[in-house]
């Protein structure tokens, strides 16, 4: 039984990993951290880690960058692996995520979705078979109240879409600016942003006279956290290092 620590229990995401962990019969919710302190599920809450007596095997921040300090020094005190899954950190933050991942086992990921992930993978094999000669374009779609565009996401995908090729691409934002004809050095990436979307992520592989798309839809936001929870059962059996969805989709279909 790997028994988790969730930081930011009580935020939406917070909420979606406790449900996630209640329904995976190999893990058990030992405590949850958040600012607030008040328990809203059938595990007791903390302010800060000061305040918990029992070790969890394993950590996830689904919080806010304010709380890394807190968290990672914990960890470290008490070599406890950390599946961090809060976004908006700065430069200096995440150096100090890489410096903790040499000392305890560390998983950090842009994006906690499998079904994300696998079409990361998918389209690095595509590119390698088709990136040549196909031309290249990413679409996401989200809610209408996301503010940051492109998406992570969209971004995690042309990085590693851009690592296939041998040659490394121009990323176009949009073309509303560009009048000239599309050059094969190119990587599009196009935000659409409107009602309720969760996340929709396509990659299209525009050749002569046929198409290849990869298309990705996230219906909720709980399959972020059922995403945590496999790499919190996952990073429990590992040891110091820093590791991410490709570590995971590796295990399971090894």
């Amino acid at each position: 039984m790997t028994k988790i620590a969730i930081v930011g229990c009580n935020g939406k995401m917070g909420g979606f990993v406790a449900e996630a962990v209640r329904e995976n019969a190999a893990c058990e919710t030992l405590f949850g951290v958040d600012a607030f302190g008040v328990s809203k599920a059938d595990f007791p809450v903390y302010k800060s880690f000061d305040e918990a007596a029992d070790k969890p095997d394993v950590i996830i921040d689904f919080s806010n960058p304010a709380a890394l300090d807190g968290m990672l020094a914990y960890a470290l005190e008490n070599r406890i692996p950390c599946v961090i899954c809060t976004t908006g950190y700065s430069q200096e933050q995440v150096a100090r995520i890489k410096a903790a991942s040499e000392q305890i086992a560390v998983f950090y990921s842009g994006n906690m979705s499998l079904g994300i992930n696998l079409l990361i993978e998918l389209a690095k094999q595509a590119t390698k078979v088709l990136g040549g000669s196909f031309d290249i374009e990413i679409i996401e779609k989200h809610h209408n109240l996301k503010v940051d565009a492109p998406s992570g996401t969209a971004l995690m995908i042309a990085d590693a879409v851009s690592d296939t090729l041998e040659q490394e691409p121009q990323y176009v934002y949009d073309r509303h600016s560009y009048r000239k004809k599309r050059s094969k050095n190119e990587i599009g990436i196009h935000s659409v942003r409107g009602g309720t979307i969760v996340g929709e992520h396509e990659v299209i592989f525009a050749g002569h006279d046929e198409v290849v798309t990869v298309t990705h839809q996230a219906q909720s936001k709980q399959v972020f956290a059922v995403g945590a929870v496999n790499a919190a059962a996952f990073l429990a059996k590992q040891g110091a290092g820093m590791y991410d969805m490709s570590d995971l989709l590796a295990d399971k279909f090894a």
